[in-house]
């Protein structure tokens, strides 16, 4: 499971390389869109090969809000706040998630407390970001609000996932999904945005990576590694995301890695082993109960 975090993490990292070359040629949620509608094509044609049924109506609406949140809003929120504010806290605040999740989940997720162990690990995490993204306060407060509801969003989507689509096939879910959330990048996109397109080669290996890779693969993986962990620990880990984008923005497109990023990054790695160590102590205890009843 590990191995899968760490895929994931460096796929949507790396992806941040490619969003900031993509939204250089296309307006930026017409990227989205496009860049969903990749990835909800492929899944229908997964779902179409795997005999995948279409979901039935008491699930539908659960993939009507997931998409909505997951996918339209939670992007929506990052484009418009990353005009405002700097990428670097736009990333913060967005991947405050793990925080509000891991407190979602102590109230709404059976088994999944919110122990001293996690939150110290959460916030070691969120410190480490702060460090790693290099953060320029300014801009609007309502433009912090809403990269802080992008989190927020994606969140509730998650305890949604947890508790009421865990019976779910996890391809059905996440084509249904973005399929829906699709459609909101895109009517946004045609009402309110105004920028160019230019199109070329280059502008179309953006959108195929991005759609097939990020968004296809990758919700498909973050699907089924949330149904099988703990949503602390699977979040958490999800605070390398931005971290691989600074790596990728330094090795790629020669951004500068600084002394205190470097600094943020062993905070962040601090705040995960925090967390997981903690899943694994109480795997260990378990076992070591199993075994002295077994005797």
């Amino acid at each position: 499971m590990n191995g899968l975090i760490l895929s994931l993490c460096i796929i949507w990292g790396f992806n941040f390389v490619i969003m900031k070359l993509g939204n250089g040629v296309f307006p930026p949620v017409l990227f989205a869109g496009l860049r969903f509608l990749v990835g909800s094509i492929v899944l229908f044609g997964v779902s179409f090969l795997k005999k995948v049924v279409v979901p039935n109506k008491r699930d539908l609406k659960w993939y009507i809000i997931c998409g909505i949140l997951q996918t339209t809003y939670f992007n929506l929120a990052i484009q418009i706040s990353l005009n405002y504010i700097s990428a670097g806290l736009t990333a913060v605040l967005t991947y405050s998630m793990p925080l509000f999740l891991s407190v979602f989940a102590h109230y709404f997720i059976p088994g999944e407390r919110l122990t001293t162990r996690k939150m110290i690990g959460i916030l070691s995490g969120t410190i480490g970001l702060f460090l790693a993204m290099n953060i320029h306060f300014g801009g609007g407060i309502w433009a912090a609000i809403l990269a802080l509801t992008s989190g927020l969003s994606w969140a509730i989507s998650n305890v949604i996932i947890k508790r009421k689509l865990q019976h779910c096939n996890q391809i059905q879910f996440t084509t249904w999904q973005m399929a829906i959330g699709t459609v909101g990048l895109f009517l946004y996109s045609f009402c309110f945005e105004h920028g160019q397109s230019h199109w070329g080669l280059l502008p179309i290996v953006y959108i195929l990576f991005a759609g097939i890779f990020p968004s296809a693969l990758a919700f498909l993986l973050w699907s089924y590694i949330l149904s099988k962990t703990e949503a602390s620990k699977a979040s958490i880990s999800l605070l390398l995301v931005p971290v691989v984008g600074a790596l990728s923005g330094y090795l790629f497109l020669g951004q500068v890695l600084s002394p205190v990023t470097i600094i943020g990054i062993l905070f962040v790695l601090l705040g995960i082993w925090f967390v997981n160590s903690s899943s694994a102590s109480k795997m260990a205890k378990r076992n070591i109960i199993g075994s002295v009843k077994d005797l």
